[in-house]
């Protein structure tokens, strides 16, 4: 079965920004590491090394972690649209709407990180996500 639908725009959209954050994550990690001196240590609990880091340097991995937990209900809805022909119109405008708040969200938290503003921002992309569930629900 072929599925060629709009709405798969803004899923592949959204798996590139997650990809440019995951290099941002590094580009920046692995530099603070070296000036760290820091030597892994495999015995050392989760994250401990880690939060040795300047915070804006986690940020980055931070916001990396974020776009792997949420985003999936995004990408099965948005996918569930698709497969229901449903991927254009409202839907589409919502999906690209969510994109573009992750998109906010990441760049909120990479660079300075107002827990205030990123909550915001967070919240309005669950209100879309939410949206986008209650069509693909009535679609069903």
């Amino acid at each position: 079965m072929s599925v060629s639908t709009p709405i798969l725009a803004p899923v592949v959209a959204l798996v590139a920004w997650s990809l440019v954050m995951w290099l941002w994550m590094y580009a920046t990690r692995l530099p603070a590491m070296k000036q760290a001196g820091m030597v892994l240590d495999p015995s050392a609990p989760q994250g401990q090394q880690m939060s040795e880091l300047p915070s804006r340097v986690r940020w980055k991995a931070d916001n990396y972690n974020h776009l792997m937990e949420q985003p999936t209900l995004f990408y099965a809805i948005t996918l569930t649209l698709a497969l229901l022909g449903e991927g254009n119109g409202m839907n589409l405008t919502l999906a690209w709407a969510y994109v573009g708040l992750r998109v906010v969200h990441s760049l909120v938290q990479a660079l300075i990180n107002r827990i205030e503003v990123r909550f915001v921002v967070f919240a309005l992309s669950s209100l879309v996500l939410v949206a986008l569930t209650v069509r693909a629900a009535l679609a069903l």
